[in-house]
């Protein structure tokens, strides 16, 4: 009993000197994150540092390596805003004389995200400062950054790829007829591209001609404003597409899409000259670094009390609540809601950028949007994608801003309809259904729908279809005609969608907002706040699931990668939970390349 005592006494001794360890720790985390949040001193003749590997997303809601952070590792995403507005800070400040592009870019960002900060860059350059640009291969994504430097650099034994936009679908109806997994589709609109790759082993001849189209818009508009930049016609560039694809760095200087080659320390010399020698390097601050500067400074210039609320609607829309990187259409109608509730929100900017998803969900958010509306200005911004749903919760807004390079449109709706019966069939596994009524299992894996069945689903997709044409119709004041011949699930660029009425202004977030404080009658007195509210260091902390962690396990190696992206269109299948089986989407496999 004395052992049993002694030894129950030891181990509660041992559980509590770990939990005083494990929260003496927590509370260090904690106390050192907050300690990070420090506005940083800026030095006379610095240069802003800008890796472009950094995962530039509408919202950054958070990092899986926040304990990094919070021992003062830089981040590895931030959000357009706070670039944007760390760039055009550092256009105005004094002690920032250069800005030095580098590094491989996360695959996360857009066209579109890309034009608005490359805008911001030229406003840099023309302001008289210096950009520098660096790189061991310059991919285009990069290059159509760098293109604005005064300086473009490339290490000798680089390379610079000028080879065209590409979108490779992956087609998986020949492997699901293989395993024995049936699909039935139901869907409105000839272009409505989302089911090809679960019933056709190719692009349909409707989605090839949108596709082509499509790009065709984006790779002119890269041609346009890099040919520009660099001083050379687009002709030249297309040229270089067709005939070299992959430039090596003698081919790019003749080109004159490169200024010079160069080493990193050879780089790193000729910056210290525009800057100041610092510790054998130059004097830099980084980007993620500055931009708490430039929020504090943006924060000092406008303590007002008005405000003007910016929703980030990024990720797929699906029903009841989301998660953190999902438009959920509970948690959003709830956040709009709590907005138009709130006196001191004089005006809202909702960026999508989303390529659909619930059309029940979708009509839940824009309902909510239609009563804020009601109460004060509502503006949307289009990132690089807001298509289909996300086009469907942009409709009811005092004026609609996509970039030219926005992928827009896909007004349409399908419902995708999965069974297993041939697979279980196949492996000695039957059911074997009693029902009261001939409907009741409707909902049902376990068979293929009947005809009636299938007539009835088709039914509800027609009605929807129909609804969201109304929707468009009042919203953009067009004939409801006119909308049904722009529709049937086709995609367009911003630029084409401006010049058939579904955009009002091309432009970027910066626009949308100031065009909302504008309507709002706001002056320059007003802050901007962001919703969703990033999640915190103890979300973080408690409720990080697996998928924050991913990135983690990403490989560079190509046949890797093929499969990651494999996965990742069949998790998006995971999404699919509309209450009546129907969708608002892109193709789900839908990528640039």
């Amino acid at each position: 009993m004395r052992d049993f005592i002694k030894n129950t006494l030891a181990s509660l001794l041992a559980i509590f000197i770990f939990l005083g360890m494990s929260v003496t720790g927590l509370l260090f985390l904690v106390i050192l994150s907050a300690t990070k949040d420090a506005v940083p001193r800026v030095k006379d003749k610095s240069v802003l540092s800008f890796n472009m590997g950094l995962n530039i997303t509408d919202a950054v809601q958070g990092s899986p390596n926040e304990f990094n952070q919070a021992l003062g590792n830089q981040p590895e995403g931030i959000s357009l805003k706070a670039t944007l507005d760390a760039i055009n800070e550092a256009t105005r400040d004094r002690k920032i004389v250069a800005i030095y592009l580098h590094g491989e870019m996360a695959g996360g960002t857009g066209y579109a995200q890309l034009k608005e900060l490359r805008g911001a860059l030229q406003r840099f350059r023309d302001a008289g400062k210096k950009i520098i640009a660096y790189d061991i291969n310059w991919g285009e994504r990069e290059y159509y950054l760098a293109s604005v430097a005064d300086t473009i650099l490339l290490h000798p034994f680089g390379s610079l790829e000028m080879n065209g936009i590409s979108s490779e679908g992956v087609f998986f109806a020949g492997a699901l007829q293989k395993y024995g997994i049936g699909v039935q589709v139901t869907r409105v609109g000839r272009y409505k591209s989302a089911v090809e790759p679960f019933i056709l082993q190719q692009r349909s001849p409707e989605n090839r001609q949108q596709t082509q189209q499509l790009l065709g818009d984006l790779w002119g508009e890269f041609v346009q404003t890099v040919a520009k930049s660099r001083n050379i016609s687009p002709q030249q560039l297309q040229t270089i597409a067709d005939t070299q694809g992959i430039l090596e760095p003698d081919q790019a200087l003749q080109q004159k899409l490169i200024t010079k080659t160069a080493y990193e320390d050879e780089v790193i010399e000729q910056l210290k000259q525009i800057g100041t020698e610092e510790d054998d390097s130059f004097r830099r601050i980084e980007l993620q670094s500055y931009a708490t500067v430039a929020s504090d400074q943006i924060n000092q210039n406008r303590n007002a009390s008005e405000k003007i609320a910016v929703v980030y609607a990024e990720g797929d829309i699906v029903n009841g609540r989301g998660d953190f990187d999902q438009i959920g259409g509970d948690r959003f109608a709830r956040l709009f809601r709590e907005i138009r509730q709130d006196d001191d929100v004089k005006a809202v900017v909702l960026r999508v950028n989303s390529p659909g998803g619930s059309a029940v969900a979708s009509e839940v958010i824009q309902r909510e949007i239609v009563l804020t509306r009601k109460e004060k200005p509502v503006v949307v911004s289009m990132g690089s994608i807001a298509a289909s749903g996300g086009y469907w919760i942009s409709t009811s807004s005092d004026r609609i801003f996509a970039e030219s390079n926005t992928i827009t449109g896909s007004i349409g709706v399908f419902g995708l309809l999965p069974n297993i019966q041939q697979l279980a069939n196949n492996n000695g596994i039957t059911w074997d259904a009693v029902k009261s009524a001939r409907l009741a299992d409707l909902q049902t894996v376990t068979r293929p729908k009947t005809p009636q069945e299938m007539a009835l689903i088709q039914k509800s997709v027609d009605r929807i279809y129909d609804q969201f044409l109304t929707r468009v119709a009042d919203a953009r004041k067009l004939p409801k005609t006119r909308v049904a011949e722009i529709a049937q699930g086709r995609v367009w660029s911003g630029k084409q969608a401006k010049a058939i009425g579904l955009v009002d202004e091309i432009g970027g977030l910066e626009a949308a907002i100031q065009d909302a404080a504008k309507r709002a009658k706001l002056g320059d007195k007003w802050q901007i706040e962001e919703y969703p509210r990033p999640r915190s260091f103890a979300e973080l902390l408690f409720a990080a699931p697996d998928s924050q962690f991913a990135n983690l396990f990403a490989s560079k190696d190509p046949i890797l990668t093929e499969l990651n992206k494999l996965k990742t269109e069949l998790t998006v299948l995971t999404t699919l939970n509309d209450p009546r089986a129907a969708y608002a989407r892109l193709p789900f496999n839908f990528r640039l390349d």
